[in-house]
């Protein structure tokens, strides 16, 4: 019996590089209403059909491309889609979410979702329309930046299509390699680049004209009208976004006094200033470059004196900044137009540069690597050095030289000198630009994070500095779990209709659940679709366990635990972090070692995914 309304075509494309061939299925009705789609739909498809402890970078690995219900029915940020697979960087599972008119294009070729699965022979991409499916061969735009290769794959196919690529750091499987559709929209994070690389798969393209169903009635018209005017009225949505962008918060994050300067070692920027988003605005803003449907209109174009392109974010203006002690905003931006442009994620790239100059300034290199940088640099590494993250950033991009050893990530490069405990990560995947000391809820949101340093799976910052929906204490620790936990389930089940995360500056989960509910026809209420987030979270959760990750990964570096800051209005102040993390498993309903129980599994319907 049909339930659903609309929103979804119910196909799967399963694509096999080892056997060049593909096939069609459909997509149970049962699974669309309990993962809804993007990140929920495909985390589930990935727990489902690989074995725990696979090597992420093998012939077992899958990458799975995902639309969600939301997808093509022309409401505010519903353009994005979702790349999910085992991350080589933290081992973990890893679900990325992207802007841009991608997740439009691929979800008009009739397929919800898209398996990609083997490894090809040679260098290939994958070009799919409503009328065609072809494997072809990648040899000319193999070695090639994502720019590059976007431009001659649209010459070859159609120039309206979407495009999904790695660059030279991804086929060599760097581990901070992402992957870059329409030339700047990155899924970045975790080292989907390298997975894509290792199946000898350069890019995807994809193109069509079928229609997302759904019944266009007046309750859709209604949610959507809702959508737009919340958005429009809320101050982050309305003003703060569309004039700056997201290098608003550098100033904000800054005068708490928790913004991560030289590699976590100090929280206040005293340069914070020359980086901030007024010189952005004033000397190196072009015009806003939206995506496909948004209202909001965060994202921007730039130029320096020399170049031009997308961005940066305010991530990457701290984790080229501040992190590594440079207060050269063009260098940034150039450093930033290296990453876009050879396919790197900029928070882990930030990283990995800020640990070498740690690790340099303490004389903890070899002197074999002390003379490899001097070769590239003229000098040693040290912070402050704006040159640096500009050479650096392309060398890594390239997988030239020292730059293969900062590409696979800051854990691998401190653990290979002997000092693991300079690497700023959680699980692997490099922590964003909040020092938890700074702000006690991320401290738990990031230490709990199912893919690691992450910030975008609960962004207590909206509580704890922006006041949105509410302000809270930044320093307090009691209800900090539970609102954690709040923000992880919402989080998960906007990552799967799809829609944009900043909208929650605006939105509720009955809103969400409205606009959900009346395009595919399951009734639910902001209650019931944060319950169907805790499921998605869950079986995330569950795949990290049958990965061997325990209570001891749910944690965050020793220096941010044990050593108070020094300066800053956060001067002083130290996390008590085991009692946090206790609260967050009795909240969520797992024992002490953070495993659901049977109860929980039983409530979430997943009792036989908790048998490994």
């Amino acid at each position: 019996m049909k339930i659903l309304k609309g929103g979804y075509h119910g196909r799967l494309l399963r694509i096999n590089l080892s056997t060049n061939s593909y096939q069609t299925e459909e997509i149970p009705e049962k699974l669309l209403i309990d993962y809804i789609g993007g990140r929920g739909l495909a985390s589930k498809i990935l727990f489902d059909e690989i074995e725990g402890k696979i090597d992420a970078l093998g012939f077992e690995n899958k990458l799975i491309f995902a639309t969600g219900p939301l997808t093509g029915i022309n409401a505010p940020t519903t353009s994005r889609f979702s790349i999910v697979s085992k991350s080589p960087l933290s081992g973990t599972i890893n679900a990325c979410s992207a802007g841009g008119h991608f997740g439009l294009d691929l979800k008009s070729t009739g397929f919800d979702v898209l398996v990609i699965e083997g490894i090809s022979e040679k260098p290939s991409y994958i070009y799919i329309t409503d009328s065609e499916i072809e494997i072809r061969d990648a040899s000319e735009v193999w070695g090639l930046n994502t720019h590059k290769t976007t431009d001659i794959l649209l010459s070859k196919t159609n120039k309206n299509a979407g495009v999904a690529c790695i660059g030279p750091s991804g086929e060599n499987k760097l581990l901070v390699a992402g992957i870059m559709n329409e030339k700047n929209h990155a899924a970045g994070r975790g080292g989907l680049g390298a997975v894509m690389g290792s199946k000898n798969l350069k890019a995807v393209v994809v193109n069509g004209n079928i229609d997302t169903p759904f019944v266009n009635n007046e309750i859709i018209k209604t949610a959507k009208k809702k959508w737009r005017t919340f958005i429009g009225e809320a101050p982050l949505t309305k003003d703060t976004l569309k004039e700056y962008g997201t290098p608003a918060l550098v100033k904000v994050i800054n005068r708490y006094g928790a913004l991560p300067t030289r590699n976590f070692q100090e929280a206040y920027f005293v340069d914070s200033e020359s980086i901030s988003a007024e010189p952005f605005k004033e000397l190196y803003f072009d015009k806003r470059k939206p995506c496909a449907g948004c209202p909001i209109g965060c994202a921007r174009l730039s130029k320096t004196s020399e170049r031009a392109g997308k961005g940066p974010e305010f991530e990457t203006i701290w984790a080229f900044g501040a992190l590594c002690g440079v207060d050269d905003l063009e260098e940034i931006i150039n450093a930033n137009y290296n990453c876009n442009e050879y396919g790197i994620d900029t928070i882990s790239t930030g990283n990995s540069i800020a640990c070498a100059m740690e690790l340099s300034e303490k004389r903890y290199f070899s002197e074999e690597t002390y003379n490899e940088i001097r070769k590239v640099l003229g000098r040693d590494l040290k912070f402050g050095d704006s040159e640096a993250i500009v050479k650096l950033s392309e060398l890594i991009g390239k997988a030239e030289g020292f730059g293969k050893e900062l590409g696979m990530g800051s854990a691998f490069l401190a653990e290979k000198y002997g000092h693991p405990e300079i690497a700023m990560h959680v699980k692997g995947l490099e922590l964003p630009a909040y020092d938890p000391r700074g702000f006690h809820g991320m401290s738990i949101a990031l230490a709990t994070n199912n893919r690691g340093g992450c910030h975008l799976r609960s962004y207590l910052i909206s509580t704890e500095a922006l006041a949105t929906p509410f302000a809270i204490n930044r320093f307090q620790s009691k209800g900090k779990s539970g609102i954690n936990k709040l923000f992880q389930d919402l989080t998960a089940t906007i990552d799967s209709m799809i829609a944009c995360l900043f909208t929650t500056f605006a939105l509720t989960p009955d809103l969400y659940a409205q606009l959900l509910s009346a395009v595919t026809g399951i009734e639910m209420d902001g209650n019931a679709l944060l319950k169907t987030g805790e499921r998605i979270w869950t079986i995330e959760k569950l795949f990290n366990l049958r990965e061997g990750k325990s209570r001891a990964d749910d944690t965050l570096p020793k220096r941010l635990l044990d050593k108070a800051l020094q300066q800053g209005l956060s001067k002083g102040y130290k996390i008590e972090f085991e009692p946090l993390l206790d609260e967050y498993y009795k909240v969520r309903g797992w024992d002490q070692e953070g495993v659901p129980g049977l109860e929980k599994l039983s409530e979430l319907g997943l009792l036989e995914e908790g048998k490994f």
